[in-house]
């Protein structure tokens, strides 16, 4: 029988995985998917917030504090290894509210959370410099007033948020390592010269490379670029979401069945859920 591991365990085992080499961090969007990954080896996972808002049929970014709390507890508490919160903005502009906030989402179990320098929501535009490095460090000291040992995350949202400048993101990451943070993320990098750029600036710091779209490169080339860290954000999520869409459409439209050839048995999936006697 598996020991279950605590949230303490799950912390240290976060930041072991941050020390070297490159991990790859998929994103489940339920305790289905988060359990099949799990099954497969993955050592860690992270939320996803746009795969959670299609799943509730909503757009991404609109899913309010509550539903986000609910959803990391029962994530956090269904695997046996550690998972970073998707926690876009903090879901508050105002610090203080940032603050309140993130000690709730220590207090789901999570590993881990990444904090954006951008409004929630998905509109271009990023938060002043001063006022993104500002929030950084206002994070890191929350974190820190819990007593706990969660990994916080920077992401700089310029490459998707209608800002794609190179030199500017790598200012705000250089900041952002000074003002506490234990990993960099910066979304929509795909080149290697971007990729270096940013791994160089986070000066020793984990980097956290997105590989949600066919960027052309393995994870065996993105380690030697100096990356430690890979998702695939809502990828995932939206690959279920298209063979679905696409198989209901040709019943819908053509009134056949040819999508349901091949794909797993009901049998395989009640073997893959059963869960261990106590």
């Amino acid at each position: 029988m598996t020991t279950v591991r605590t949230s303490s365990q799950k912390r240290e085992d976060f930041f072991q995985l941050h020390q070297t080499g490159c991990f790859t961090i998929p994103n489940p969007w339920n305790i289905g998917t988060a359990r099949c990954l799990e099954q497969m080896g993955f050592a860690a996972l992270a939320s996803t917030s746009s795969g959670h808002a299609y799943a509730n049929g909503m757009p991404d970014g609109t899913q309010s504090l509550e539903m986000v709390l609910a959803h990391l507890t029962e994530l956090a508490a269904a695997v046996n290894i550690p998972l970073n919160a998707d926690f876009e903005n903090g879901y508050a502009d105002d610090i203080k509210q940032m603050q309140q906030n993130i000690i709730k989402c220590v207090a789901t179990g999570v590993a881990g959370l990444s904090i954006e320098d951008a409004p929630q929501g998905g509109a271009d535009g990023l938060y002043d410099f001063t006022v993104a490095v500002s929030r950084i460090s206002a994070a890191r000291a929350a974190i820190d007033q819990t007593g706990e040992r969660v990994l916080l995350t920077a992401r700089t949202e310029g490459f998707i948020r209608g800002a794609p400048d190179l030199e500017q993101t790598t200012l705000r990451i250089a900041a952002f390592v000074e003002a506490g943070a234990d990993c960099i993320y910066a979304p929509g990098i795909k080149t290697a010269e971007q990729i270096s750029a940013v791994v160089k600036a986070a000066n020793g710091c984990p980097v956290n490379v997105l590989c949600g779209s066919a960027i052309g490169m393995t994870a065996a080339e993105l380690e030697q670029l100096g990356v430690r860290r890979i998702s695939v954000g809502g990828a995932l999520a939206r690959v279920a979401m298209d063979s679905f869409l696409r198989v209901a459409q040709q019943i819908a439209q053509e009134g056949r069945f040819d999508g349901f050839g091949g794909i797993i048995g009901g049998d395989e999936l009640d073997r893959r859920f059963a869960r261990e006697s106590d």
